[in-house]
């Protein structure tokens, strides 16, 4: 059986290989653990290497935007950018900000502790018969504090926010279990949340994540849009950090007065170790300048209200990220085939009423305009090959769950290969005949009988 699985992927990636070619790619990377703790990586590559494919093709890389490869795979993305400058890494927009945040403030050992924390108070409050606890605002009003999830769907900021609003609700539940069911974690569990570290924390990160919990999150965002909430968020971050000190600690304490938490002086001497600045080396690091910039540039590409977003000098700027496609001898020429293009593309109807670049795409192929125009099709090429939209990288990185369990820990490497290809690429599978799989199989050594 592993032998035609085999065969069944070979054939499928031969497919896959005609199909681009000698044309330009993009990569998506993920990583994962299985069951057994094994580090297994996603490489959605088109199957570089081995296929003969060539890692100089490469324009685009996107890696999972809350985390980093590491162990085995540690460095992938510096590796590839050495081979290849023109590989430009995209962060993952599918993820919230908020989420690329999260991951990175919880290297800081308190953070840590403290969402270790709120998830042991979620486990407790709901597993109690007060999974609802009432606010007493309004009339008949709940307040329900759920998990926050570290997925794209998952809402730090709106469980933090109900736990704030509701602090001294939860704090009576947890009374009420240590009275009637004398649970010891519950009494460590209050103890803990009636600290002046928590309170801190608590109020530090809701002022945090208040700024990103819904940036990055509407579906088909306008990519300039997006650049520029990226922009203002790390803005208003800083802004944070370097003036937003007295404002935070007016309402931490008052809110400690009215909880009765002791407030701890300010001018005490502070001990933790080693002190880590990564939030903005880490946010940088994913949003930095030149995927921020190639991105408002790609912009200019958008057929949409009848080519509003075209900039002549924008595209040229663009195509200072991929030297080796536009060199710059060619650059005259290209300045000379957008400006034709502009003009006939807005007195063809066929081009009236398009909406994305891949809509464009598809038109100047049906019309031969790409023939006519080739360097702007190439630089619509290379913006269609980064992945950016939401749907297309949600769609590879979700086949990572078929890692988890443990069937797939039994397996060996190359059989959970195979198997993962045939599945993925079932569309590509399901058009190729039974006989070229049973000629491949065939060939595969000599066999007494033929199938």
């Amino acid at each position: 059986m592993k032998n035609i699985v085999h065969a069944a992927t070979k054939e499928t990636i031969k497919v896959i290989m005609k199909d681009i070619g000698d044309d330009f790619f993009a990569i998506l990377v993920d990583g994962s653990h299985d069951v057994s703790c094994k580090e297994q990586m996603a490489l959605f590559l088109q199957f570089m290497n081995e296929c003969g494919l060539s890692p100089h093709m490469i324009r685009g890389k996107c890696y999972d935007g809350a985390s980093n490869m590491r162990g085995a795979f540690n460095g992938l993305e510096t590796l590839i950018m050495k081979e290849v400058e023109s590989a430009h890494f995209i962060h993952w927009f599918a993820h919230q900000l908020q989420l690329a945040l999260v991951f990175v403030v919880k290297n800081h050992s308190d953070i840590n502790d403290f969402f270790e924390l709120i998830s042991r108070l979620l486990n407790m409050i709901g597993s109690s018969y007060k999974r609802d606890i009432q606010s007493g605002i309004g009339l008949n009003q709940e307040v329900s504090i759920k998990r926050p999830g570290d997925t794209r769907l998952g809402s730090h900021y709106g469980s933090l926010v109900n736990i704030k609003r509701i602090y001294s609700s939860i704090c009576e539940v947890l009374e009420d279990i240590i009275r009637y069911n004398h649970k010891a974690k519950a009494r460590r569990l209050l103890k803990l949340l009636r600290t002046f570290d928590f309170i801190f924390c608590l109020h530090l990160m809701v002022d945090i994540l208040g700024v990103t919990n819904a940036t990055l999150q509407k579906k088909d965002q306008n990519i300039v849009n997006v650049m520029h909430q990226v922009r203002s968020s790390k803005d208003r971050l800083k802004q944070i950090r370097n003036e937003g000190w007295e404002a935070l600690l007016n309402n931490f304490s008052l809110f400690c007065e009215k909880s009765y938490i002791k407030i701890l002086s300010m001018e005490d001497p502070y001990y933790d170790g080693l002190s880590r600045r990564k939030d903005s080396n880490e946010l940088n690091n994913r949003f930095n300048e030149t995927n921020t910039t190639l991105l408002v540039l790609m912009a200019s590409l958008c057929p949409s209200k009848s080519f509003q977003a075209f900039n002549l000098e924008a595209l040229l700027k663009m195509t200072k990220f991929y030297p080796n496609e536009f060199p710059e001898h060619d650059l005259g020429t290209l300045r000379a085939n957008l400006q034709k293009y502009i003009v006939d593309v807005h007195g063809d109807e066929m081009f009236n009423n398009l909406k994305g670049i891949g809509n464009i795409t598809k038109m100047m192929v049906e019309t031969n305009k790409h023939t006519i125009y080739p360097m702007v099709y190439l630089l619509l090429k290379l913006a269609l090959i980064l992945p950016v939209a939401t749907s297309t990288v949600e769609r590879a990185f979700a086949a990572m769950k078929l890692i988890n369990n443990d069937l797939h820990n039994k397996m060996g490497d190359q059989f959970m290969n195979d198997c993962l290809v045939s599945y993925i690429e079932k569309d590509v599978l399901n058009g190729i005949s039974n006989d070229a799989i049973k000629d491949y199989f065939q060939n595969m050594s000599s066999r007494r009988e033929q199938l």
